[in-house]
């Protein structure tokens, strides 16, 4: 069982973290409560503790919502919101307008967001809004790749990929097992096949 964090050249604080934690922010109708158990049901299989659950509130299309992730190699004893995250994923980006996503997101953690803005932008954007975060950005276009390879804007899917790939809380080939056991049935093995390209091109993007 490898490390919950294991990018140790960019974060050499966070390689021994008991517990990873993680804060999706988007917006209703966009999967983060999808992302966030396909991701607990992936650690899980590979012997981790986990807990994956969304803020209570209204969850209408459109509407700004937040799941929270946890993942240890040891038992997890509390059940409280995360409030201290090591990673955020924001679905949205205009959620950057309205939410508070760097609170507590510290220069040895990292933020992950839905955007075709590089991540000078990102980081120009924030410090407009007065927030200076000097952890690592990593943008993707999450919409744009679902479009190419889905035919629709699944950004969770996407969103999926790079968590993965820069956290290691749990293996690629663990996640797209998981993902066919929950979709194929669901939406058939040609859709979930090309969602399992898309969450494979975030893996493998730069």
């Amino acid at each position: 069982m490898g490390k919950l964090f294991v990018s140790c050249y960019n974060y050499p604080m966070k390689c021994q973290k008991e517990i990873f934690e993680v804060i999706f922010y988007a917006r209703g109708g966009q999967g983060a409560k999808v992302a966030s158990e396909i991701l607990a049901q992936a650690a899980a299989s590979e012997g981790r503790f986990v807990q994956a659950f969304p803020e209570f509130g209204p969850e209408r299309s459109g509407a700004p919502v937040k799941t929270y992730l946890r993942v240890s190699d040891k038992k997890i004893r509390t059940h409280e919101p995360v409030v201290d995250p090591d990673a955020v994923a924001v679905l949205d980006e205009t959620i950057l307008d309205s939410q508070d996503v760097l609170k507590n997101l510290d220069k040895n953690e990292a933020l992950v967001i839905n955007t075709r803005k590089s991540e000078y932008e990102i980081g120009e954007k924030l410090k407009s809004k007065g927030k200076k975060f000097e952890g690592k950005i990593y943008p993707i276009d999450a919409n744009g790749i679902s479009m190419e390879l889905v035919g629709q804007m699944r950004p969770n899917t996407v969103i999926l990929g790079k968590l993965v790939q820069i956290s290691e809380i749990t293996s690629l080939e663990s996640v797209i097992e998981k993902f066919r056991q929950v979709f194929e049935e669901k939406i058939g093995e040609e859709a979930t096949e090309k969602n399992i390209q898309a969450i494979e091109k975030a893996y493998d993007s730069i």
